[in-house]
């Protein structure tokens, strides 16, 4: 087998599409490193698809350069960039075995000889399809024929892999399995892989770091961990994960922390963003595993009214209503015993690592 390729740098810088009057990708800039994973993650019609089509070189941009290891590669057909794409429907030929749809883009590449079986036969055992040549697509599971066009789009040896919603046609289990597997390959082969996705979970357990997108523009670059714990945006902080909104007023701000009073009744010590003054309407972002239930009054803790309990998994999740008519929800681990009615407080837990946003009024 031959030796590990070396994945290559991607630059996006200040990308521009339009379609009509309409900005579909506004002013992007992306820095890319070897073999990494980047994730474009966002609702419909961010801009994550255009930017991926036009880095595969389907879309031509307005303005703004894509670099592939330092060298512009925008005045290349998309035939000729070297680029792997794996669709969201697989995009198979029907009337092909999978041996010749692997086969395809070699020899519309050029590729002849001992040369095409030789590379069949590696990327069909690279994603354990070894044994499966000469059947159809017809007969092939969902989760077969999405490695088929995996392993169709590796055959080409790209210096880039874009996946393009691939797993969204499948069903959880198998989709789960198809994340843990693209990961294993792309790590095995150390390709530079963009891969677009609306789904967070499969964006934060695939990607090395995820730029979420919204309204054509970039809010976030980051790794997984620091977009759920530091999100920089209210868009973030609503898109990523689950959240609770509160509102409260600045009491004090001193060396960078600032004492927020709650509409809900209590007093929380919080790192301040910059441009906070004393006086000023916030938002308290903090996650619902970052809550916790109390039978304790105190000066850092707020009255609730506690409502339903529902059992998810391994998981309790409580829903509770604060003194200010905010919406509240809490996760703690199952317990075996029903939650303690006496539990009408809520404060943060010890790891907790709350959000403060500027308020408008």
């Amino acid at each position: 087998m031959q030796s590990t390729p070396a994945g290559r740098t991607l630059d996006v810088e200040d990308l521009t599409v339009r379609y009509g009057q309409a900005l579909a990708v506004d002013g992007v800039t992306l820095a890319i490193e070897p073999g990494e994973v980047v994730a474009l993650l966002g609702p419909s019609g961010c801009g994550k698809t255009t930017l991926l089509r036009v880095i595969a070189g389907f879309v031509r941009q307005a303005a703004g350069r894509v670099r592939v290891d330092g060298a512009t590669i925008d005045h290349l057909p998309a035939n000729q960039r070297n680029i792997g794409i794996v669709f969201q429907n697989y995009a198979l030929f029907p009337h092909m075995t999978v041996a010749e749809n692997v086969a395809y883009g070699l020899r519309a590449r050029g590729v002849r000889g001992s040369e095409v079986q030789a590379r069949i036969s590696r990327f069909l055992d690279v994603v354990q399809l070894g044994g499966f040549r000469e059947r159809l697509p017809r007969q092939l599971s969902g989760g077969q024929q999405q490695r088929v066009a995996l392993a169709r789009a590796l055959a080409v040896e790209p210096s880039i892999l874009l996946l393009d919603e691939p797993f969204a046609a499948l069903d959880r289990n198998l989709r789960l399995d198809m994340q843990i597997e693209v990961k294993r390959l792309q790590r095995t082969l150390g390709l530079t892989t963009i891969l677009v996705t609306h789904d967070q979970d499969e964006a934060m357990s695939v990607a090395d770091r995820i730029a979420v997108m919204n309204k054509g523009q970039v809010e976030q670059f980051d790794t997984p961990v620091a977009i759920y714990d530091r999100p920089q945006t209210l868009f973030v902080n609503g898109f990523i994960g689950t959240t609770n909104l509160m509102n409260g007023k600045v009491a004090a701000l001193r060396n960078g922390t600032a004492t927020v009073a709650l509409d809900a009744g209590a007093s929380l010590s919080l790192s301040a963003p910059a441009g906070i003054g004393v006086g000023a309407p916030v938002l308290i972002s903090v996650r619902p595993e970052q809550l916790a239930l109390s039978s304790v009054p105190g000066p850092d803790a707020w009255k609730i009214v506690p409502g339903l309990s529902l059992p998810i998994g391994a998981q309790l999740v409580h829903e509770a209503r604060t003194a200010d008519g905010a919406s509240l929800k809490i996760v703690e681990p199952r317990r075996t015993t029903p939650s303690d009615s006496a539990r009408i407080y809520c404060t943060l837990a010890a790891d907790a690592r709350p959000t403060l946003f500027p308020r408008s009024t």
